[in-house]
């Protein structure tokens, strides 16, 4: 009888293994990512942070053509690369067009090279998309919000292909949370809800 179940159970493992390993794929394949760059990366975490079915973002530098850049070096100008952040999302739970939606709604997208009181190119807004679909679905959401006459003038945030994404330094992460005074204090100096009321209205956004 041992014999016996002992051969059941070895006929049993690889068919136990096969199907952990089908759900750890399923679990991953739950997951998605959506890059955008809005200006300051501190003010583009809470509006996505805050959404149900976002797992994780994250502060950092893409665009670019320098390999592991620092605040300081993109900070100078000269990096290629733009503040941006980094979007972990369940599409079961949010759908990348309501990410676009809040995209959209937390930045001035008629202005080129600078995002309120912050100037340069690494301040230049930008969807990085992952795949053709997140192309189609930027481009037909950027006509949409052209169309509605809501900006008063030409869209000039980029739509580009996503390159490597690096992580910003530890203290940039969370920033509204570990230094609230502090970001609180920035984000009503530089005049974005100010700007961002100007455009939208109601349903601008800000936190």
């Amino acid at each position: 009888m041992r014999t016996l179940i002992a051969a059941l159970f070895t006929l049993l493992l690889p068919l136990q293994a096969a199907q952990a390993d089908a759900a750890l794929a399923k679990t991953e394949a739950k997951t998605e990512t959506a890059t955008f760059a809005g200006g300051c990366f501190w003010c583009m975490v809470p509006p996505f942070k805050n959404l149900p079915g976002v797992i994780s973002v994250t502060s950092g530098y893409t665009g670019g053509h320098v390999a592991n850049p620092s605040y300081e070096d993109v900070s100078s100008g000269k990096t290629g690369h733009a503040e941006s952040v980094q979007v972990v999302f369940d599409p079961n739970k949010v759908g990348y067009a309501k990410l676009l939606d809040v995209f959209w709604h937390n930045i001035d997208p008629v202005t080129t090279q600078q995002q309120f009181c912050d100037i340069g190119d690494q301040y230049r807004t930008a969807v990085f998309y992952h795949g053709e679909a997140q192309q189609k679905l930027a481009i037909t959401s950027r006509d949409a919000l052209q169309a509605s006459g809501v900006t008063k003038g030409p869209i000039v945030t980029q739509i580009v292909a996503a390159s490597t994404f690096y992580p910003a330094e530890d203290y940039h992460q969370d920033f509204y949370i570990k230094s609230e005074v502090h970001y609180q204090i920035y984000r009503h100096g530089c005049g974005r809800d100010q700007r961002l009321k100007e455009l939208y209205g109601d349903k601008a956004g800000g936190h």
